[in-house]
């Protein structure tokens, strides 16, 4: 069993190296959240306080498939797919503190590779090239309050 901080359950079942596998996960106020059956599911997380630090799919007890991750603060930070609990490949949204889209683009290996945009923190476009690695690389538009 795990307990949140307010001593109600967070997980009630059984870990299969060191992972939940089957069981009931809850949330902060002890009201079901999801099962887990043989490590496979789709559900929420929430942190030692109760608040939801993420929710989709889950395999062999991690993350792994599409999901959605959020701030202290309830905020969408980061939509993309999760491959063993880490955030992976394929298409991806990040957003800032104001939950204004900050990033579209690919992610591969967990760095930003391939087509992608970036806005300031009002959502005007910035740059909109290539990356590799993480960082622009290749063939780019760097924008001036929207306009190129």
């Amino acid at each position: 069993k795990e307990y949140f901080n307010n001593n109600k359950i967070k997980f009630e079942g059984e870990y299969l190296y060191g992972e939940k596998y089957n069981g009931i996960i809850y949330d902060y106020n002890n009201e079901f959240s999801f099962e887990i059956k043989d490590g496979k599911g789709i559900g929420k997380e929430y942190d030692f306080y109760g608040k939801l630090n993420y929710e989709g799919e889950y395999i062999n007890g991690e993350r792994n498939g599409k999901g959605k991750e959020y701030d202290d603060e309830k905020r969408l930070i980061f939509e993309g797919e999760y491959l063993n609990g880490k955030k992976w490949k394929g298409e991806i949204k990040e957003y800032n503190y104001k939950n204004v889209l900050k990033f579209e683009g690919e992610l591969v290996y967990g760095e930003k590779n391939g087509k992608g945009k970036e806005y300031d923190d009002k959502g005007i476009l910035l740059f909109e090239g290539e990356y590799l690695n993480g960082t622009k690389h290749g063939k780019g538009k760097e924008y001036y309050n929207g306009e190129e």
